[in-house]
C-alpha cells in the first residue's frame, strides 16, 4: 500500500485531487491563515504554486540558487510565526513563501507525508550568504525556541524553528543518473545537476559550508546511538513520525522492536504528534500487559529529543503476507478442495482476531487501527497478536478513529468499540475479497463483494451478510434484487462488461461526466501523478491525451471540447514538462497527430528535439525508447525524415548503454523490454538485422530477472514480491516476446511466453488498472499469439468478469477505481480509460492497440 495516496483523498470524495484544491473561502479546512488577508504594499505580488503561496517585490530578482531559510511550525503557533516573518520580510523587501492554511500544514506534517518536505512551513530567500546569516540571526531572535518539527533535509539553527539548506531558488530541471527528470542546481562548471532533497542534510560537493553554520553542524552531529543499551540490527519501516527497528538489548541479549517518535511530526487526524501517539501505545499496552494477543512493553526512553518505545519482538508474519501463500484465487482454476480449505482457514483466523479484540475491549482499550498489516499470525497459524496501538483509546467509549488503513476506515458516526467492530466486519470480507478500500468511494460495494465472495467460495451467505449489515448500518443500501438496467451485474454495476458496445458507451459517458474543462491542471481526473509533473494533466499515462486515445481506439465519438483543451495546454507547455512517451510531450504529440492535429504535433516535436533529450533514461515510459517510438511514428506519418533520424539516434544511445548497469526495474515500461520494442519497430522500418539482435539481447536481460511463481507462471522478481503485470511485470515482457517471435523463431522465448500466459490467468488481481491490474491481463490474453491453455475465449471471458470486481458506478455509468483503490480514476494508466482500452482489445470489432503494440501477425 502506498500511503502517500491518502492525502489526495480529502479534496474530493470520488477522485484523487491535490490537497490545495480544498475551498479556501469561509472557515472550512482549506481556510487560509488570518495573516494572509493583509493587503500587500504597492509593488509586491503574490503567486500560488501547488500548496505554497509566494510573495515577492515585482522588481526583485532572486538568485537562481544558494543558501535558503526554512521555518517550521506547529499547528498552534504557525499563525504567530507567519505574522512575525511577514512583519520582518515585507518592510525589508525580502521574498518568502508559506504553506497557506492549517489544513495544508497538517498534511505536510502528517504521519505518511513526504519526509523530505515535512516541517517546511515558510521559505525565506536571502540575496547572498551575508544576508543569509543576517536573516537567520534576526529570525532566530524573533521566533527562536518556538516549537516545530525538525526539517530532515536542513541544518537547524540553534533550537529551531529556523533551518537552512543549499538548493535551487528557481524552477530548473535535469536528468539524474537514472534518466529521471529532477529539480536542478548548477555545479561549479555551470552544468545542471540534481538538487538532492532526500530526508538528510547534504552540502553539494562544490559548495563550502559557511563558517557561521559550523557550530550548528557540530551540534547536529553530537547525538549518536553509541551509548544506547541497544544495538539496532535492521530498520523495518520509516514514516514522517520516525522509524521502527529490530534491535538487540545488550543487557539481556533479547531481540526487541524499537519504535521511534519525532516531536511535532507525524500528525494524526486529531493533531497528535508521533510522541503523543507513541505515549498512547505505551499506556494502552501497559493496560493490556499479560495478554497473549498483545506485545509487552520493555522500555521507554528519550534520545536527542526523540522518544523510543522498546517492545517485545513477536515471531510470525503479518496477516496480509499469507495471501500470496494461501489465497486460492491467485490461481487460474482452484479446485473445490482448495476453496473449501481456504474458507475454513479464513473463518478460523477471523475468529482468532475477534477473540483477541474482545480481550482487548475487556481491559477498557479500543484498538482503532485493525487491518491486515497490524495482525501478526504465528508461524503455526494457531494464534494472533495485535500490533501498533498508537491510535488506541483507554477508558473512552466515545473516542473517534484518528489513524486508519484505507480499507478499514470506520464511518464518522462510529465511536469507541464500534470502530473495531466495523473493522472486524471489513476483515470478514477482506479475507475473501481484499477490496474493502472501495468502500471509501461507495460503501454499497460491500453488498457486491459479498455476492462475489459467495459465488467464489463455499462460505455461508449468512456469515457474509452479517458483515455487510455491520458495514452498512445507518447507510442507505441499494435493492440488488431488482436489476436497475438491462445487462446489470447483480443490480450494482450499470452494465455487464462483456456487453459491448453498451459497456463502452457507459464508460465513455462516465469519462465525459467526470470532465473538468474549467481547470488548468487537468481535464479528466486520474492518478495522483497528475500533480507530480508539469505535464501530468495532459500526458498519455495519466492525462487527457491517454483518455482521448482510448476513446478514439474503441470507436467512441470525438470529444472536441477535450481536444481543444489539450491544444490550448500544449501551445506553450509548462516549464519542466517531461519529454517522454507516457509521461510527457512526445506521447501527447503522437496522440494529437492521430487525432488530426498534425501542426501542433510537429510543433511539439520541434520543441522536444531542441531540448537536451539525450540524457533521458532508456526506458519506454519517460525515456529514449518511448521518445524514439513517438518521433519515428511522427516522422513516418508526416515525411519528416529528421524525426526518424532522432529515433535511430535514440536506439544507438540505448545500444551503447547496454553493457552498463542494468535498469533498476524490469518489464515493458521501465525495463529492457521497452527498449526491445523500439529496436523491433525500427527493424521493421529499416530491415537492419542488428536491431533484431539488440531486441533479443534486451528481452533476455529482462527474462533473467524473472522467476517461476504459483503454478509455474513466470513473473518478474522484485525481491520482496513477484510481479505479473503489464507495466512492470512479466506480461509486458510477454507482449514484446509475441512481437519478436513474429520475425524470428527462438525456443527460449517460445517457452517463456507460454509460462507468462499463466501469469495472466489468476482469478484475482488487487487492482483493475491497465499497467498494474486485471485490465492488462485482459489486453494480453486478447492479443497474444502464444496459443494453448489460458488463451481461449472462455479464459478471456473469465478475466473480463473478474475485471468487474474493481468497477464502481459513477453517476449511473460504469467506472473503475484507480491505484490503491481509494478513489475512482479516469486515466489510461490506472483507471477507466485503461479498462476501456483493454475491453476494446478483447471485444471491439476493429483491432485496438496499446501504443506501438498492434495485434501481431498470427501464425
Amino acid at each position: 500500500m502506498n500511503k502517500g495516496y491518502a492525502v489526495f483523498c480529502d479534496a474530493d470524495r470520488q477522485f484523487y485531487d491535490a490537497p490545495h484544491r480544498l475551498p479556501v473561502a469561509g472557515a472550512g479546512r482549506g481556510a487560509q491563515w488570518e495573516a494572509l488577508r493583509r493587503p500587500l504594499p504597492e509593488g509586491w505580488q503574490r503567486h500560488r504554486a501547488g500548496d505554497w503561496l509566494a510573495f515577492r517585490p515585482v522588481d526583485h530578482q532572486l538568485p537562481r540558487q544558494g543558501w535558503k531559510i526554512h521555518v517550521s511550525a506547529c499547528l498552534d503557533n504557525a499563525e504567530r510565526i507567519l505574522a512575525e516573518v511577514w512583519d520582518y520580510c515585507v518592510p525589508r523587501s525580502i521574498a518568502f513563501k508559506c504553506v497557506p492554511s492549517r489544513y495544508l500544514l497538517h498534511t505536510r506534517n502528517a504521519k505518511y507525508a513526504d519526509r523530505g518536505a515535512s516541517g517546511k512551513f515558510l521559505t525565506v530567500y536571502p540575496a547572498d550568504e551575508a544576508q543569509c546569516r543576517t536573516l537567520a540571526e534576526d529570525l532566530d531572535a524573533l521566533i527562536g525556541g518556538e516549537p516545530g518539527p525538525y526539517i530532515l533535509t536542513d541544518l537547524r539553527w540553534g533550537a529551531g524553528p529556523v533551518h537552512l539548506r543549499y538548493g535551487s531558488f528557481t524552477e530548473r530541471h535535469c536528468y539524474d543518473e537514472h534518466g529521471e527528470l529532477r529539480p536542478a542546481v548548477e555545479d561549479a562548471s555551470g552544468q545542471l545537476v540534481p538538487d538532492r532533497r532526500g530526508p538528510a542534510f547534504h552540502v553539494p560537493d562544490w559548495v563550502t559550508l559557511p563558517p557561521f553554520l559550523a557550530p550548528h553542524l557540530a551540534a547536529r552531529s553530537a547525538t549518536t546511538v553509541a551509548d544506547l543499551p541497544y544495538r539496532i540490527e535492521r530498520a523495518l519501516h520509516f514514516s514522517n513520525g520516525g522509524g521502527v527497528y529490530v534491535a538487540r538489548d545488550l543487557r539481556t541479549d533479547q531481540q526487541v522492536v524499537l519504535k521511534e517518535a519525532r516531536p511535532h511530526a507525524g500528525l494524526a487526524a486529531d493533531g497528535a504528534d508521533a510522541v503523543a501517539r507513541l505515549e498512547r501505545e505505551r499506556d494502552a499496552l501497559r493496560r493490556l500487559s499479560g495478554l497473549a494477543c498483545t506485545p509487552e512493553v520493555h522500555d521507554w526512553f528519550t534520545l536527542g529529543e526523540h522518544s523510543f518505545l522498546a517492545l517485545e519482538f513477536i515471531e510470525g508474519r503479518p496477516l496480509n503476507s499469507f495471501f500470496a501463500l494461501r489465497h486460492p484465487l491467485i490461481e487460474a482454476d482452484p479446485g473445490p478442495g482448495q476453496l473449501a480449505e481456504y474458507t475454513e482457514w479464513a473463518m478460523r483466523v477471523h475468529r482468532l482476531v475477534t477473540e483477541a479484540v474482545e480481550e482487548v475491549h475487556a481491559r477498557g482499550v479500543v484498538f482503532h487501527d485493525l487491518h491486515l498489516f497490524n495482525i501478526m499470525l504465528s508461524e503455526d497459524e494457531s494464534s494472533v497478536v495485535l500490533l501498533d496501538f498508537e491510535a488506541a483509546s483507554v477508558d473512552d467509549p466515545n473516542a473517534r478513529q484518528v489513524v486508519a488503513n484505507p480499507g478499514f476506515v470506520a464511518p464518522a458516526d462510529r465511536r469507541g468499540a464500534d470502530v473495531d467492530r466495523y473493522a472486524l466486519a471489513c476483515l470478514r470480507l477482506a479475507l475473501f475479497m481484499p477490496l474493502t478500500s472501495l468502500f471509501a468511494v461507495d460503501r454499497n460495494k460491500a453488498v457486491h463483494l459479498a455476492q462475489i465472495a459467495a459465488a467464489q467460495f463455499p462460505v455461508p451467505r449468512a456469515y457474509l451478510d452479517e458483515a455487510v449489515e455491520e458495514i452498512l448500518r445507518g447507510h442507505r443500501t441499494p435493492d440488488l434484487t431488482e436489476p436497475s438496467f438491462p445487462g446489470t451485474v447483480d443490480g450494482y454495476l450499470p452494465v455487464a462488461l462483456p456487453h459491448w458496445p453498451h459497456s463502452r458507451d457507459s464508460m465513455v459517458r462516465a469519462l465525459r461526466a467526470s470532465a473538468t474543462p474549467e481547470r488548468e491542471d487537468r481535464f479528466f481526473p486520474g492518478d495522483i501523478a497528475q500533480f507530480a509533473s508539469a505535464a501530468g494533466g495532459i500526458c498519455l499515462a495519466n492525462g487527457a491525451a491517454g483518455v482521448l486515445y482510448a476513446m478514439a481506439e474503441t470507436g467512441a465519438a470525438r470529444y472536441p471540447e477535450a481536444e481543444e483543451w489539450l491544444l490550448l495546454r500544449t501551445k506553450a507547455p509548462a516549464s519542466g514538462s517531461p519529454l517522454g512517451l507516457y509521461d510527457g510531450l512526445s506521447g501527447v504529440a503522437w496522440v494529437l497527430d492521430r487525432l488530426g492535429h498534425r501542426e501542433r504535433a510537429l510543433d511539439l516535436a520541434e520543441r522536444i528535439t531542441a531540448q537536451p533529450w539525450a540524457g533521458s533514461g532508456s526506458d519506454l515510459y519517460g525515456g529514449l525508447a518511448g521518445l524514439g517510438l513517438a518521433l519515428d511514428a511522427l516522422g513516418a506519418a508526416t515525411g519528416e525524415q529528421a524525426l526518424g533520424d532522432v529515433a535511430l539516434r535514440c536506439a544507438g544511445i540505448i545500444g551503447d548503454r547496454a553493457g552498463g548497469a542494468a535498469p533498476a526495474r524490469a518489464g515493458l515500461l521501465h525495463g529492457d523490454s521497452g527498449t526491445a520494442l523500439l529496436f523491433l519497430r525500427l527493424y521493421e522500418r529499416t530491415g537492419d538485422g542488428a536491431l533484431l539482435d539488440l531486441a533479443a539481447d534486451a528481452l533476455r536481460r529482462d527474462l533473467s530477472r524473472c522467476v517461476r511463481a504459483v503454478g509455474g507462471a513466470l513473473q518478474v522478481d522484485e525481491g520482496r514480491r513477484t510481479m505479473p503485470y503489464l507495466g512492470a511485470g512479466s506480461v509486458g515482457i510477454g507482449m514484446v516476446l509475441d512481437d519478436y517471435l513474429a520475425h524470428r523463431p527462438d525456443e527460449e522465448f517460445e517457452r517463456a511466453r507460454l509460462d507468462i500466459v499463466r501469469a495472466a490467468q489468476a482469478k484475482f488481481y488487487a487492482q483493475p488498472g491497465l499497467f498494474r491490474g486485471a485490465a492488462g491481463m485482459v489486453l494480453h490474453l486478447s492479443r497474444t499469439t502464444a496459443g494453448g491453455p489460458g488463451t481461449h475465449a472462455t479464459d478471456l471471458r473469465r478475466q473480463i468478469d473478474s475485471l468487474s470486481w474493481g468497477a464502481l458506478p459513477y453517476r449511473g455509468h460504469l467506472a473503475f477505481a484507480g491505484e490503491q483503490m481509494m478513489r475512482l480514476s479516469m486515466d489510461l494508466s490506472t483507471g477507466t480509460a485503461g479498462c476501456l482500452l483493454a475491453l476494446g482489445s478483447a471485444l471491439h470489432d476493429m483491432p485496438v492497440q496499446l501504443p506501438f503494440l498492434p495485434p501481431p501477425r498470427r501464425p
